[in-house]
């Protein structure tokens, strides 16, 4: 369990702000932490992994306090069983995807462990190579790795799949999905992403002007209204076009595009880039497993 009560003066680009964050995390589960850039997001990582100091508060993790400010108790990161993944990679460009693991292994223990982790993000192939000969995808997996070398009680991701194209973030989101199924870490996410908030979070919490102000499912957050369709989708806008009388919206749902008709006052609250719940009351579907020869149908 994480029990988090801290507050911390920001400075940010619309002015001052005293950030209080109170937060509970249960051991394993997946957090993500919602908000518009400035919000303080990134700040609430930080104070967990002890890059930066609260002003006052506390922080607990299974009952060894990492920090409390009336006790004086502010243990430094590399005390902190944290694994941080920025959204920079943050590699080393002289070392091979190897080496940059074995770099962050503290023990034989875990030095043993790094081959299982190369294979678990899948770049065996690839683990004599170095950064610059990486692609985006290959360097976010290589991080992700690290992170988990010395086997953390809280897994920290700084908006890590962001600069990826849909494709490989789509494919990244699985394997994070995967990888926190196999390991079971506590992970606390930042995301602007609804697609990725809803697939991979148990809990979001929304977070504004440094304050945690909701927290709750992923779908309760993004559907404040009761539904009664019997299918949802979440989807990025991708093109409005007019088609007199009516709308017709492109959306990115997963790696799918769906086309979607709209009235002009439902095509007035969207825009390019925004996301959109797609709801329909008529949805009757015939479940075909997938076999070589319906695959072959798809195609």
């Amino acid at each position: 369990m994480i029990t988090i009560d801290a507050k911390k003066n920001l400075h940010t680009a619309t002015g001052d702000l005293e950030a209080h964050y109170e937060l509970s995390v249960s051991n394993g589960e997946f957090i993500t932490l919602f908000g518009t850039s400035g919000a303080g997001k990134t700040t609430l990582l930080r104070l967990i992994a002890g890059l930066e100091k609260p002003d006052s508060g506390i922080i607990e993790v299974n009952g060894d306090v990492w920090f409390d400010s009336a006790r004086r108790i502010n243990l430094p990161p590399q005390q902190r069983s944290v694994g941080f993944v920025f959204q920079d990679y943050a590699l080393f460009p002289s070392m091979s995807v190897r080496e940059n693991l074995l770099f962050a292994a503290e023990n034989e223990e875990q030095r043993r462990n790094v081959d299982e982790l190369i294979e678990l993000v899948e770049l065996s192939a690839l683990s004599d190579r170095h950064p610059d000969t990486l692609s985006g995808g290959q360097k976010q997996r290589v991080a992700l790795a690290r992170a988990l070398v010395r086997r953390p009680k809280i897994l920290l991701l700084d908006e890590p799949l962001s600069a990826l194209d849909p494709s490989m973030r789509q494919k990244l989101q699985d394997e994070l999905a995967l990888i926190h199924s196999k390991l079971g870490v506590t992970t606390l996410l930042v995301s602007h992403d609804i697609t990725e908030t809803v697939k991979l979070s148990d809990r979001l919490a929304s977070v504004a002007s440094g304050q945690i102000e909701k927290i709750c499912s992923p779908m309760e957050f993004f559907s404040p209204h009761a539904l009664s369709g019997k299918l949802q989708l979440v989807g990025e806008v991708l093109k409005i076009e007019k088609d007199d009388p009516v709308f017709i919206i492109t959306l990115l749902v997963g790696s799918s595009l769906v086309r979607t008709v709209a009235s002009a006052d439902e095509a007035s609250l969207l825009s390019v880039g925004a996301h959109a719940i797609i709801s329909t009351k008529a949805f009757n579907p015939i479940l075909i497993p997938v076999t070589k020869r319906t695959t072959s149908l798809l195609i």
